[in-house]
């Protein structure tokens, strides 16, 4: 089986020192490509810097160029000028992490939506699919989404920890989904049990949003404490126990997904 980790913040400080080990374990452990997460602009730019240090092929590392709704507070004019030149690097492949979060308020949320709304404009100028971040504010996104929604090429719901109203809101507006081990989390995520099987295959993708959400369902645990991508193949069997599927069936449409969404080339079987 291949998998595609759509979201992985692998330029976290506690990853510093052990990046070619960590993915040397994703590999080992099927998850062949992965999408690296920007949350700044400079996020982003380190994000784009570790795609070519890490990956001479070309094949296996990609990331998003976009301001998180934390650092919404940061956006300025030239913010836009920067992403706009980072988004037409061939290895960033989507704009964000952006989005909404009303659950932690860390920018004010008038700044917030002006800094998605740019970032939207953004992406229908370049042709790009967003990478959205949403806590406490799906209704409020939803709206703002429908304004773009037809001259988006796509969109996905990344980390999605959502109700099902939530969840049918952005499928109407044909997003995609992403989960993560929120779904292996019984004191938190045991009400996406039944949602994942409403995603259409085509809709759903996987990702490890490492270094965080290390599924609680995974033995034996890493001593760090610390989620990576290796540990992906824990979220696909809680999702595909959740769907009635199995894992290799969910395997192989999560990651043509992935592909078609990401542009991400095909990889041999080796």
């Amino acid at each position: 089986m291949q998998l595609v980790d759509i979201g992985v913040n692998l330029t976290h400080p506690s990853f510093a020192h052990e990046r070619e080990a960590l993915l040397a374990r994703a590999y080992q452990a099927g998850v062949c490509q992965l999408v690296l997460t920007g949350t700044s602009v400079a996020d982003s730019e380190q994000a784009l810097a570790l795609c070519s240090q890490l990956d001479e092929t070309g094949e296996r590392l990609f990331a998003t160029a976009g301001v998180h709704p934390h650092d919404a507070r940061e956006w300025t004019p030239g913010s836009a000028r920067q992403l706009r030149d980072l988004l037409q690097e061939e290895r960033i492949r989507a704009v964000g992490e952006c989005g909404l979060d009303f659950n932690r308020d860390l920018s004010p949320r008038a700044q917030q939506e002006k800094a998605l709304e740019e970032q939207l404009a953004l992406a229908v100028e370049l042709g790009k699919p967003v990478f959205l971040h949403e806590r406490d504010a799906s209704q409020r996104l939803a709206e703002i989404l429908r304004h773009y929604r037809d001259s988006l090429t796509a969109a996905v719901v990344h980390c999605f920890t959502g109700d099902r109203q939530a969840l049918f809101a952005y499928l109407d507006l044909d997003l995609h989904i992403g989960i993560t081990g929120w779904i292996c989390d019984e004191r938190r995520g045991s009400h996406l049990h039944p949602l994942v099987r409403d995603i259409p295959a085509g809709r759903l993708m996987l990702e490890s949003d490492a270094p965080y959400l290390l599924p609680r369902t995974l033995r034996p645990k890493p001593k760090s404490g610390h989620n990576e991508p290796a540990f992906l193949p824990e979220v696909l069997r809680e999702v595909a126990r959740h769907r009635g599927e199995s894992e290799e069936a969910l395997a192989g449409h999560s990651t043509a997904c992935a592909r078609r969404f990401f542009t991400l080339p095909e990889i041999p079987a080796r």
